[in-house]
């Protein structure tokens, strides 16, 4: 990668000042489980090795959405665009009061030290990106082995991969030594439907209960569904996926949308959710229960 063309890019806006008035009435302790923070880049610089750059969405911006939306806790996805670098989200979740924790990211060789010092500033887990979009240098086989050093400190594994990956890292990722995150419903085309596949190969590795997912990016695996049809292919994929694995399925807005396609309207994403949790036993799960048992958020308001 270029990285001095990456550095030069002009900022771009990735979100709504001003999302879509929400109808859907959230759970008490609700949480947002994939957010990211930009900057301020005067505290916190971008990685010069970026995808993009995009506009300052700082906490205060994150902090404010979540007041809009009936939002009360939330877990901070560390970005590419800060890189390795974590401070940015450690200053937000400090900033959160417990309500706020995080996933960091880290490289496969990070010292034991350091993984302890996460753990104990709120991180939960670490991610690791399998994007084509994403120059990574990592492989599955290094990740793995750093899961008993994550287990050692009571982290868990979170991956980000293109979906058509998810044929050949299933069996590695059942090596790991500690619980694994799946991002974005494993990032599969939605507008191929739910017997593709790409999402039956998704629905064989959750049937290990060891692997999570987050039910979040109806906006990215269903792109190509204009906004006004309110992404109805990402909503069926997500839908069937909290059917199926109630007790184990996570959601998130993904703000402030990152190397997107289109701005997504936030109020959108929330609303979706009636049509994605479609009971108040199954919201609940979704949204209190299933972030409590997976991040392990210690204050109750």
């Amino acid at each position: 990668m270029n990285t001095a063309a990456s550095s030069a890019s002009p900022p771009t806006r990735t979100y709504l000042e001003s999302p879509t008035i929400t109808h859907l009435r959230l759970p008490p302790l609700s949480c947002d489980s994939h957010v990211h923070v930009f900057g301020p880049v005067a505290k916190f610089p971008y990685a010069q090795n970026r995808p993009s750059t995009p506009v300052e969405a700082p906490k205060e911006a994150l902090f404010a959405l979540h007041r809009r939306m009936g939002i009360v806790r939330c877990v901070i996805v560390q970005s590419v665009m800060h890189g390795t670098d974590n401070r940015v989200v450690e200053d937000a979740i400090a900033a959160g009061e417990g309500r706020y924790l995080g996933v960091a990211l880290v490289k496969p060789d990070v010292p034991d030290a350091e993984l302890q010092r996460l753990s104990l500033a709120g991180f939960r887990g670490v991610r690791f990106n399998f994007m084509r979009h994403i120059e990574n240098g990592t492989t599955l086989d290094e990740v793995m082995k750093l899961t008993p050093r994550l287990a050692a400190v009571g982290m868990h594994l979170q991956i980000h991969f293109d979906g058509r990956l998810v044929h050949e890292l299933a069996a590695p990722l059942k090596l790991s030594a500690v619980p694994v995150v799946i991002d974005h419903m494993g990032r599969v085309d939605a507008t191929k439907g739910t017997e593709h596949g790409d999402f039956q190969a998704l629905l064989r590795l959750l049937d290990n209960p060891r692997f999570y997912v987050k039910v979040s990016g109806i906006d990215r695996i269903d792109a190509e569904s204009p906004p006004t049809k309110k992404y109805r292919y990402g909503v069926a994929l997500a839908r069937a996926l909290v059917d199926r694995f109630p007790e184990r399925c996570v959601w998130g807005t993904d703000w402030p949308h990152p190397n997107h396609t289109h701005i997504p309207d936030d109020g959108v994403l929330v609303d979706a959710l009636a049509e994605i949790a479609t009971s108040t036993k199954s919201l609940d799960l979704l949204l209190v229960h299933n972030p409590q048992q997976l991040y392990r958020f210690e204050v109750s308001s």
